[in-house]
């Protein structure tokens, strides 16, 4: 089954950040409102660096394969949590999870490989057009060819509508024109 990811708006953050200000603790205000520890336990702690700022949505950043090492290393050899790893580099922390799971079951290396995301381009379309000047002999001779079938493979086309369009008009006793 599918997990289903809430949107949560700028009042919503608020609200959460001033109850752990009011001295709630951060499990008390997860668990009230519903809110993945993790996900608040890094807002409360950009909260803290940042300020108001740390609640407004980021635009996406693509980090390159040496940032993510250059995390991953950092929370290795400072201990950092997840969570303090993402408020100090103000990334994802189901990035870092992300990124975390790949190393563990491919390596390092998995880091760098750039994989685009989304349906791969397919090769359908037509493929752009040379120039005269720039096709070669054989070029030529096939394109000539090919422009030549289709001529032909038109024409026949036009011979058979002609046919049967005389064919239906004999059918009902009228002579078919002379066009």
């Amino acid at each position: 089954m599918s997990k289903k990811y809430k949107k949560h708006t700028l009042d919503k953050r608020i609200k959460w950040l001033k109850a752990i200000e009011d001295g709630d603790s951060v499990n008390h205000v997860s668990i009230v409102y519903g809110i993945d520890h993790s996900e608040l336990m890094t807002l409360w702690l950009r909260y803290q660096r940042d300020g108001p700022l740390a609640l407004k949505k980021k635009d996406y950043v693509q980090s390159s394969g040496y940032d993510r090492e250059v995390i991953l290393r950092d929370i290795e050899d400072n201990c950092l949590t997840l969570p303090e790893a993402a408020a100090k580099y103000s990334i994802s922390l189901y990035a870092i999870k992300s990124w975390r799971r790949r190393v563990r079951n491919s390596g390092i290396k998995e880091l760098y490989n750039e994989k685009k995301r989304g349906r791969p381009p397919k090769d359908m379309g037509r493929p752009r057009k040379k120039k005269p000047e720039e096709m070669t002999e054989l070029e030529r001779l096939r394109y000539e060819n090919e422009r030549l079938r289709a001529e032909n493979a038109l024409l026949k086309k036009v011979r058979a509508l002609v046919e049967e369009r005389e064919a239906r008009l004999r059918e009902i006793g009228r002579k078919p024109s002379k066009d």
